[in-house]
C-alpha cells in the first residue's frame, strides 16, 4: 500500500511540474540562449552516441530477418519491413532509452546537485524561478532535439540494414528499395517522429523533478540519477505501447 502511496504521489507531482512547465513556456518566462545552450549539450553532443546506435540495431535486425525472410522466400520483402520496424519502433524507441541514460541522467545529477548544495534555494530567496531557469530550457530542448536525433537515427539505421542485406546476406538492392518505397508510408516515419515528442517531454520532465527532489547530500545525487533513468525508461516502455496503438492501428 506504502509503495502504491508513493507512486501516485510521485506521478501527482510529476504532473504538476509538467503543468508549471507547460505555464512558463506558454508566458514566454525563459531564455532563448539557455534552450540554445541545452539543445547543443542534449541534441548537438548526442549525435554519435544516437547514429551508432541506430546503425548497429539496424544491422542486427537485418541480419536476424534477412536471413529467414530468404529461407522462406519472401526476401522480396525485407526492405519494407526493415524500414517500417526502424521508423516506427527501433529508432524512436532506443534513441529514446540512450537519451535517457545519457542526458536524464546528466540532468538528474546536475539539478540534484544544485538542490543538495542550495542553489535552488538561493534562485528563490533572489526571487527567481526555478522552473524558468532550469527546468523550461531543458525541457523544450530534449521535446525538440529528439525527434531531430531520431531522423537521424532512421536514416542511419535504414543504410545500416541495407548494408548488411545487400552485402552481407544477398538480397537484391533494388528489390530491397523497392519493397521499402512499397511498404513504408509517411504515416510510419512521421508517427515515430511522434513518438520521439513524447519521450523527449517523458525524459526531461522526470529528470528535472529527480534533480529537484534531491536530498541527503552525495548518496541523494546518485539515487535521483538513478531513480531518473528507471522511471524515464519504464514511463518510454509503457507509454511507447499506447501511442503505437493510437498511431499505428489500421
Amino acid at each position: 500500500m506504502k509503495l502504491l502511496n508513493n507512486i501516485f504521489e510521485a506521478f501527482g507531482d510529476v504532473t504538476v511540474l509538467f503543468g508549471r512547465t507547460i505555464y512558463a513556456i506558454l508566458r514566454g518566462r525563459f531564455s532563448l540562449s539557455n534552450v540554445s545552450a541545452q539543445m547543443v549539450h542534449i541534441g548537438v553532443d548526442s549525435i554519435g552516441v544516437a547514429v551508432v546506435t541506430a546503425a548497429f540495431v539496424g544491422m542486427v535486425f537485418s541480419v536476424q530477418i534477412a536471413y529467414e525472410f530468404v529461407k522462406f522466400g519472401a526476401g522480396n520483402v525485407v526492405g519494407g519491413v526493415m524500414g517500417i520496424a526502424v521508423a516506427r519502433e527501433l529508432a524512436p524507441s532506443l534513441t529514446a532509452i540512450v537519451i535517457a541514460a545519457r542526458v536524464g541522467a546528466a540532468i538528474a545529477a546536475e539539478l540534484g546537485t544544485m538542490s543538495v548544495t542550495e542553489q535552488i534555494d538561493a534562485l528563490h530567496a533572489m526571487g527567481s524561478d526555478a522552473i524558468k531557469h532550469l527546468v523550461v530550457p531543458r525541457f523544450l530542448a530534449c521535446t525538440f532535439m529528439l525527434p531531430v536525433l531520431v531522423i537521424f537515427a532512421d536514416l542511419v539505421g535504414f543504410v545500416g540494414g541495407y548494408a548488411v542485406a545487400v552485402y552481407v546476406v544477398g538480397i537484391n538492392p533494388y528489390g530491397f528499395l523497392e519493397s521499402a518505397s512499397s511498404l513504408l508510408t509517411t504515416a510510419d516515419i512521421l508517427g515515430g517522429i511522434i513518438k520521439a515528442f513524447f519521450f523527449g517531454m517523458i525524459i526531461a520532465t522526470v529528470a528535472c523533478y529527480r534533480g529537484l527532489q534531491t536530498r541527503g547530500g552525495a548518496r541523494g545525487v546518485g539515487i535521483s540519477t538513478t531513480s531518473s533513468v528507471v522511471t524515464s525508461l519504464l514511463s518510454i516502455i509503457v507509454v511507447n505501447y499506447f501511442l503505437s496503438l493510437i498511431l499505428f492501428q489500421r
